[in-house]
This record gives C-alpha cells, structure tokens and sequence, in this order.
C-alpha cells in the first residue's frame, strides 16, 4: 500500500512538472496581489510594512485556490478516479497522497519565495522570516481545506466559482492565526509560540478531518 500511494504522488508531481499549470499560476498570482496592493495604498512604506504580513497570508489563501478545482477532477474526467476508488489502496490514502503532491508544488513555494515579495512590502528581516514560517506551517491547511471542496465539486464542470464559496469561509480561522502570528513575531505584544502552535494545530486537524471528509465526498458523487 505505501508502494502504491508512493507511486501515486510522484505521478502527481511528475504531471505537475510536466504539464506546468497550477504551481506556476500560483506563484504568478502571489506576486500579482504584492505587486499591485503598493500601488493601491501609496508610498508609505510604515504602512506596508505593518500590514505586509497580512497581505502576504490574503494572496497565499488566494493562491492556493488556483488549481485547485483541477485536483480531482482531472481525474475524474479520464477515468483514472474511478480506478483509485475501486482500487484496494484505502481511498483516504489516495486523497493524502494527492492532496499532498498539491501542497508540494504550490502551498510549499508560496511559503519559500514569501521571503522575496516580503522585499516588495518593506518587511524587516524578522518579518520575512516569520512570515515564511507561518506559510509554512499554515498553508497544509488551507490545501486540506480546499480539498474537501474539490471532492463536492469533481463532477461539476467548471466548479471553480462554488469552490471558492465553499472553502473561503472555512480558510478564516487559518488566516487569522497566520496573521497573529507573523505580527506578534514583530511586535512582541503576543509570544510568537502561541499562535503558530495554534496554527500547526489547524493544520493537523485539518489533515485528518479534510482527508477522511473528501474521501466520503468522492464515494458520495460516484
């Protein structure tokens, strides 16, 4: 079985290095939001540098939705779901191995090129790094999150608008410790320990409960 879900997400991260696609328009869309957000509110680099954190985590929940109604459904299109679910690997496995290939070649490059952009918003070098660090831990749940509302939508051709409505609302929580956490790193008002532990937690619980929910949602739509 571990062979099999193996094989799985190096087929997935073969298929996204191949084809290009959901990675790439990540990372072009990121750096959109950074770009342009300096232009909207002026020159006034006190202000981005207190609320970069907050505009680097609003392009990452943002980004991450790119591609992101592509991860089943792909599959479902060509058949290839169907040999997964009635394969005898557990499908619970299956959705961990591809949500994880997901997060490997978009969540996980949001987090290493934050650094960079942070440059764009003016963040000192505690900022970037703290940042960086939050995205790191906070974005698995963002992709578990979003994976959930893949599953509902795989059968619904260009899903990508309910997508949005249904995961977004479930993204605040994330979003708001993410932020906590990247400005408490600067002001020191709050341990920084706290909220990112709290922010590793949402990820973990988001792991198990996104992986067991879009498995049930794939066997539902069958």
């Amino acid at each position: 079985m571990t062979r099999a879900l193996l094989a799985l997400l190096v087929r997935d991260l073969t298929l996204a290095a191949r084809v290009g696609g959901s990675g790439a328009l990540s990372l072009v869309f990121f750096l959109m939001i950074v770009v342009l957000v300096p232009f909207a509110l002026g020159p006034d680099l006190n202000l981005l540098s207190r609320i970069g954190p907050a505009i680097l985590w609003l392009a990452a929940v943002l980004a991450t939705l790119i591609g992101l109604d592509r991860l089943f459904q792909a599959d479902e299109e060509d058949g290839s779901l169907d040999l997964m679910t009635g394969a005898p690997v557990p499908l619970e496995g299956v959705v961990l191995a591809k949500v994880l290939a997901h997060w490997l070649t978009t969540g996980l490059p949001l987090a290493l090129v934050s650094p960079l952009f942070g440059l764009l918003l003016a963040l000192d070098g505690t900022a970037m790094l703290a940042t960086a660090l939050t995205l790191l831990v906070g974005t698995p749940a963002l992709t578990f999150v979003g994976a959930v509302g893949a599953a509902l939508t795989a059968s619904i051709r260009r899903g990508g608008l309910i997508l949005a409505v249904l995961v977004l609302p479930l993204m605040i929580p994330t979003l708001i410790f993410g932020v906590s956490a990247s400005e408490a790193a600067s002001s020191g008002t709050v341990p920084f320990a706290t909220p990112l532990m709290i922010l590793g937690a949402l990820s973990l619980i988001a792991a198990v409960i996104g992986t067991f929910a879009a498995a049930a949602a794939l066997r539902w739509s069958e």
